[in-house]
């Protein structure tokens, strides 16, 4: 079993984009060539997933837009039209009452999308909100259209506060994912958002401690020209792509850029840190309906956040 940590490892500040377009299954074979382990990138030469990164230089954090894959989930909680308040959405097999309290909230989506639509339209930045201020690993993620194609996911596996971190990462995911332009007025309609804090970090005792569907994977290798380089994927990922522990992991190495064969010996020397995450999806139209208080005829009337948290 993996070794418990409370908090994600300490190495130089990481940021990585976390979510993409869905590939073609990967085989089952135990060495994965360029062939089958491609994709393209819009506006990007094809070849094998790299990482695309960038230091910010006010922060000193290193942001790091990859690409993972699958559809994103369906949004977990509604709006109700009246209040402006958030209900739980019924949850797969009844299990809405057993689940343990969730610190995400469908209320931190709402502010992501609150602070990008008050850049877009020139407004100063809403009031910071309500929810928990407290510090978290966390990850923005834009999709767009009823098949819900990436549009923008960049994050953090340093921890910081819920208001800044999110401000922050609403409009890097948005504005500054290097695979895509920055996202523009006219695509608000047709966005959906979702925010995933990662929690219960564990040192992994070899790359395969860890489980499917169940915890997000960070792996950290040295590449066939010596450079130690790391790449992620979140929880839902490999069960949305159908993938075993092995296509996971040979995936995962070749977005973070190693080109050279995949052997079973070189999967030994991988440093795995296991993740878990609460990931809570709204779309656009829930947004609107939950600060209708602020539109008039489908104008707005004052940058959403200020009447709502007045």
């Amino acid at each position: 079993m993996g070794k418990r940590r409370c908090v994600p490892p300490l190495e130089p500040k990481l940021a990585a984009g976390c979510c993409g377009v869905k590939k073609p299954k990967l085989s089952g074979s135990g060495t994965h060539g360029h062939g089958n382990q491609s994709t393209t990138v819009p506006g990007s030469s094809s070849g094998p997933l790299q990482n695309h990164q960038h230091v910010d230089s006010s922060t000193g954090r290193e942001n790091v837009s990859d690409l993972t894959l699958g559809p994103g989930n369906s949004p977990i909680t509604r709006m109700n039209p009246a209040s402006g308040a958030l209900s739980p959405l019924p949850r797969p097999n009844g299990t809405a009452n057993t689940t343990k309290n969730l610190v995400v909230t469908a209320e931190m989506c709402c502010y992501c999308f609150d602070v990008l639509y008050c850049h877009l339209y020139g407004f100063p930045q809403p009031r910071l909100p309500r929810f928990t201020n407290d510090p978290y690993p966390l990850f923005v993620t834009w999709k767009t259209g009823r098949d819900k194609r990436l549009r923008g996911c960049i994050g953090t596996f340093s921890a910081m506060n819920l208001h800044s971190g999110l401000r922050e990462y609403t409009l890097t995911s948005a504005l500054k994912d290097s695979r895509f332009p920055p996202l523009t007025r006219e695509e608000l309609p047709k966005l959906f958002c979702s925010v995933s804090l990662l929690t219960n970090f564990e040192d992994a005792s070899d790359y395969l401690d860890w489980e499917v569907g169940v915890h997000g994977i960070r792996i950290e290798f040295i590449n066939e020209k010596g450079i130690k380089r790391t790449a992620t994927y979140l929880p839902e990922v490999a069960k949305e792509q159908d993938w075993d522990q092995i296509q996971t992991i040979d995936s995962l190495l070749r977005k973070g850029g190693f080109k050279a064969p995949i052997t079973s010996e070189f999967r030994k020397s991988i440093k795995l840190t296991r993740y878990r995450s609460e990931k809570v999806t709204i779309s656009y139209a829930e947004y609107i309906a939950s600060r209708q208080h602020c539109f008039q005829n489908g104008t707005l009337h004052a940058p959403p956040l200020y009447n709502h948290y007045s």
